[in-house]
């Protein structure tokens, strides 16, 4: 592959439902600063309710049709039905996007989703520049890996298309095991030792040093998030998951 051609950067945004993918993702388009953004929604179900969500957000950069849902199941079991199409449609935009950001939905796996960049048709066009995933700090403080363990049994339920059944848990291990960077949501609803709590859980699960961001109302600067630049398609088989 020719060096010189401009491969575009995909941040893939991980997180049980719950954890505050779309609130992190709405603040990342309102403070662009300029960037054109595409984003790939995993939502499923008859109501796209994330999708409708960031289409309301009327930010000139990321236009309404810059956003494409996938309604049909989780992201990491339908890749080459559903992601790589997607990818196509927005790739041919004009003008051309500058960053494409990923929502998967609460379970899917972070791994078999950036193994598909490693695919030529793919690879050629566009790069991982982060995963990053997004965890419930209040729920992590309170022993659980979500705050509706329930909502998460009942998106297991509706999604057909599911071709694994890891526990939540192990799902959540797994989003962390490949995460570039971390996001602990809702942090201004935790004390001190709740906060101690989260990451204590967080360090039982990263294998590599891994820099944990606490946030409230899902704001960070985006220049934390964009631009990693760490092509993480050339590293993924390293990241130790279930």
């Amino acid at each position: 592959m020719n060096a010189s051609v401009f491969r575009v950067p995909c941040t893939v945004v991980t997180g049980l439902l719950g954890a505050g993918k779309t609130t992190l993702i709405r603040n990342l388009l309102e403070n662009a600063k300029g960037k054109r953004l595409a984003i790939i929604v995993n939502e499923f179900g008859d109501v796209g309710i994330d999708g409708e969500i960031l289409k309301g957000c009327g930010v000139d950069t990321c236009p309404e049709e810059n956003i494409v849902e996938l309604a049909n199941g989780c992201i990491c079991c339908t890749v080459a039905d559903d992601f790589v199409p997607a990818l196509d449609q927005i790739l041919s935009r004009t003008p051309k996007v500058d960053h494409i950001l990923i929502e998967t939905s609460g379970l899917a796996l972070p791994k078999p989703l950036v193994q598909a960049f490693q695919w030529p048709t793919v690879k050629s066009r566009v790069t991982v520049d982060g995963v990053v995933a997004v965890v419930d700090g209040p729920a992590l403080a309170d022993g659980r890996v979500a705050s509706d363990m329930d909502a998460l049994q009942a998106q297991r339920a509706a999604d057909d298309s599911l071709d694994h059944d890891d526990p939540v848990e192990e799902v959540f291990e797994d989003q962390i095991a490949c995460a570039d960077l971390i996001i602990l949501s809702k942090s201004d609803l935790m004390d001190a030792a709740g906060s101690e709590r989260a990451n204590a859980v967080i360090g039982e699960h990263v294998a590599r040093a891994v820099k944990i961001v606490p946030t409230a109302q899902g704001k960070v600067d985006p220049s934390v998030l964009l631009g990693l630049g760490l092509a993480v398609e050339d590293d993924i088989e390293n990241r130790k998951t279930h």
